[in-house]
């Protein structure tokens, strides 16, 4: 019973003396400026840490598992943020008993390396098909503070965030669905990527645009028109359709087909009204539109043939006019090649039309003196003398900066025919129509401004100058094409391939044997680091050399790096003991392992014969062992002495004796076990009763025995690995109940004997470690004259 109340009392004594240990909460003194840190990663940080507690036992940070030098005024941190999820907290030191933190609140950023947008298919966009855009943002973090916005023609449409609490730079996507329609077409899209901390928010990051290219089928403005038109007169019939890709035409006036693929149709001398049915058509569909044309009697009896020319400056022309009607005189007024006659027809002919106000009239006096005329609508051209392209910047090009080029036409006319188009490269990029009036030639110019990407350097820039001169144009391509201006561009590098990881053998491998390729402008210099620090890289590495590398390439535009994790592997080889000592029944694990990478695969023998290793070490299992170890780099070899060590053994022997009094007994113990064991007896001594050793045996020699020497001899076997004990019962023959009853009282002592010692030290224990927290506890005076003690005689008979 007394053991248990001990137990009791000193668990409530450890409890109480614990009790005041903690921060007071309403005390808190600790106050760090800034409270709260916002930075890029590896962006120096710098946190003052202040105390409103003059008196107390010191300041000091814990960053991380590290604390830092103890502080009397105030303490301060600085550090480069390369952890993105680093701890960091001011701790203060009250008394002895007290100490108060403050955690500081550290966010570690980084801005996206790249925003791109794209479609999630490339595919013809149709109009009333569902349609997505993807914006891929590359390497940010915290991801959970990113927003990205969505601009259709700078205007914003849509914001999306991320719910993910990774730490460290992750690459994300959000995705724009759009209901498309034929009023998107030409529409700009973008997405801006922007780290959001509130007023601390970081500056966003902009992809380029993407131009949609919507397909629909043909709109017309109206179907059905009326046309009212004198006799004789030409007219242009006007389809009105709208389409992408453009519709074709097909033209029927009064169930005639009229072979004419364009939108405007043209009529000449018309003498009776007609009915003109447009179809427009393109792969997405076709629409027709109907059109009246109503003749008012009494036109110009003239047919001009052909009724518009499209003539080069300087070419022959020749027209002819002609008519049905009773002809009084007709002929064709012009400055140059006058003609007339009586009739039926006149033919206006030049061997050089040079001159750019022409425009040549066909007349007619009838009998009746009606006089009406024609005129001859004729279109003179010259084609380009020079077409070049030059930069109007400075060069060279520089990503992601507007730049300009211009291409000169020089000398062409007329100019509202002209048509220029730009390419890069096979591509088109740009097209331009000029409004101009004039008949003679002039000098024009058309700019193309150009934000260039690293895919730019090198591409050929060419414009190409076309007169738009109509069906009545000459069969080839009047089109003067300029000399390629190859453009030169200078961009941040970038990686194009670089493995994540990469094993190399020590000693013959060094990071300059490794294939990163890179591309950039000016050509990048590449770097390599090693935690942190720049390397040798045609230094061969050692195995203590494996770990994370750092890929540097930079130019003057900017630095780009990637991590590559090196293996450095080696032979197998031996750093084992020569002799090993195990437990038995321990888990049979060998205890001697090679290094060596790749892992090697080794093989134990034993007396010249291959073994695998057992579930549980047996006492059998010492000896000597040879092992062999083997990778793709080496073989190792390695010999070793395994010794099994096991409990002592006591041998077997009767465990009851009986003796007369008087007689004399021998009782014997042996053990074995490795260790050699240690063998000793426990029992009550006696002047009678020797213990005598006699080989590894210890032997308890009774001469003449008697009633007290009736009792249990126990034998104990020890060693450093367990022990075991065998007791004999002794009994002699005659004892009376009363030594029977003396032994138990003999051994009561002892037990209380032995356990006072054990509570004097722990209530000495309690005492100090109580005093140390300013706690006492007190007993009564009159535990002083011991009566409140139990004291027990200690027998000096006794041994053990």
């Amino acid at each position: 019973m007394l053991p248990l109340r001990m137990l009791v009392f000193l668990t409530l004594m450890f409890s109480l003396c614990d009790a005041d240990s903690l921060c007071p909460t309403d005390r808190n003194p600790l106050t760090l400026d800034p409270p709260e840190v916002i930075k890029e990663y590896e962006e120096s940080v710098l946190v003052n840490c202040t105390s409103t507690e003059d008196d107390h036992d010191g300041m000091y940070w814990t960053v991380g598992n590290k604390d830092s030098p103890t502080e009397y005024d105030n303490s301060y941190i600085q550090a480069t943020l390369s952890n993105w999820d680093v701890t960091a907290e001011c701790k203060i030191k009250l008394n002895d008993t007290h100490e108060c933190s403050k955690h500081l609140k550290i966010t570690v950023y980084k801005n996206p390396e790249m925003v791109s947008v794209f479609p999630t298919r490339y595919v013809p966009i149709v109009e009333g098909t569902p349609f997505e855009l993807q914006c891929d943002i590359i390497n940010v973090a915290p991801i959970q503070n990113l927003t990205v916005r969505w601009y259709k023609n700078n205007q914003a449409i849509m914001n999306d965030s991320f719910t993910n609490t990774t730490k460290t730079p992750v690459s994300e996507s959000s995705t724009l669905a759009i209901n498309i329609s034929r009023d998107d077409n030409g529409a700009e899209f973008r997405c801006e990527a922007q780290l959001d901390f509130g007023p601390h928010g970081s500056q966003p990051v902009t992809s380029e645009t993407y131009t949609v290219t919507v397909l629909y089928a043909p709109e017309l403005k109206n179907k059905t028109e009326d046309v009212y038109m004198n006799e004789y007169n030409d007219i242009t019939l006007n389809c009105d359709a709208e389409g992408h890709p453009p519709p074709h035409f097909h033209w029927t006036c009064d169930g005639l087909n009229i072979l004419e693929n364009t939108n405007n149709l043209n009529i000449r001398q018309v003498i009776t009204s007609t009915t003109c049915n447009c179809t427009a058509t393109n792969n997405l569909g076709s629409i027709n539109k109907q059109i009246h044309v109503h003749v008012i009697p009494r036109g110009c009896p003239l047919v001009v043939t052909p009724a518009e020319m499209v003539v080069r400056f300087g070419d022959p022309a020749s027209v002819n006019c002609s008519t049905d009607a009773d002809v009084q005189q007709m002929g064709w007024e012009t400055p140059v090649g006058a003609t007339s006659t009586t009739g039926p027809a006149v033919i206006w002919k030049v061997e050089k039309l040079e001159d750019w106000q022409i425009t040549p009239l066909c007349y007619i006096n009838l009998k009746d003196n009606y006089q009406c005329f024609k005129e001859l609508t004729i279109t003179l051209y010259k084609t380009p003398d020079v077409v070049s392209v030059s930069a109007l910047d400075d060069g060279p090009m520089v990503e992601g900066i507007e730049y300009h080029l211009k291409c000169d036409i020089i000398n062409v006319a007329p100019v509202q025919k002209l048509k220029v188009t730009w390419y890069r490269d096979n591509e088109t990029v740009h097209t331009e129509v000029f409004n101009g009036t004039s008949t003679v030639p002039v000098n024009v110019s058309s700019t193309l401004r150009v934000t260039p990407v690293g895919d730019y350097n090198g591409a050929h820039f060419i414009c190409k100058a076309d007169l738009q001169l109509g069906p009545n144009g000459p069969e080839t391509d009047p089109a003067v094409t300029s000399s390629p201006y190859m453009a030169v561009v200078h961009y941040k590098p970038v990686f194009k391939a670089c493995p994540g990881s990469y094993a190399g053998l020590e000693h013959e491998f060094s990071m300059d044997k490794l294939s990163c390729l890179a591309d950039g402008n000016p050509p990048p210099i590449l770097k390599w680091k090693f935690e942190g620090d720049l390397i040798n890289a045609s230094e061969h590495l050692t195995r203590a050399q494996s770990g994370t590398y750092t890929a540097e390439i930079a130019n003057d535009l900017g630095t780009s790096t990637t991590p590559v994790v090196i293996t450095i592997e080696y032979g197998a080889s031996f750093t084992c003991e020569d002799r090993y000592k195990v437990k038995e029944n321990e888990n049979g694990k060998l205890p001697c392992e090679p290094e060596g990478i790749p892992k090697p695969t080794i093989t134990w023998s034993k007396d010249g014969k291959e073994i695998v290793s057992p579930q549980r070490w047996t006492k059998h299992d010492s000896g000597n062992y040879s092992l062999i170890a083997t990778n793709k780099h080496g073989t190792a070899n390695h010999v070793l002495h395994l010794d099994v060590l096991y409990a002592p053994l006591i041998k077997k022997g009767t465990n009851n004796m009986e003796v007369n009094l008087g007689e004399n007994v021998t009782i014997d113990c042996s053990a074995e076990g490795n260790p050699v064991p240690e063998i000793h007896w426990k029992y009550s001594p006696a002047l009678n009763v020797k213990n005598t050793t006699w080989g590894r045996q210890k032997r308890i020699s009774i001469t003449g025995a008697t009633s007290t020497n009736a009792a249990v001899y126990s034998c104990v076997a020890i060693n450093e690995v367990g022990n075991v004990t065998r007791s004999v019962t002794l009994t002699i023959k005659g004892k009376t109940s009363e030594a029977s009853s003396i032994a138990i009282w003999l051994l009561l002592i002892i037990l209380i004997a032995a356990l006072i010692p054990i509570i004097l030290i722990i209530l000495i224990i309690v005492h100090n470690r109580c005093k140390k927290h300013g706690q006492y506890s007190f007993v009564p005076d009159k535990a002083n004259d011991g009566s409140e003690l139990p004291m027990t005689p200690l027998s000096n008979g006794v041994q053990t």
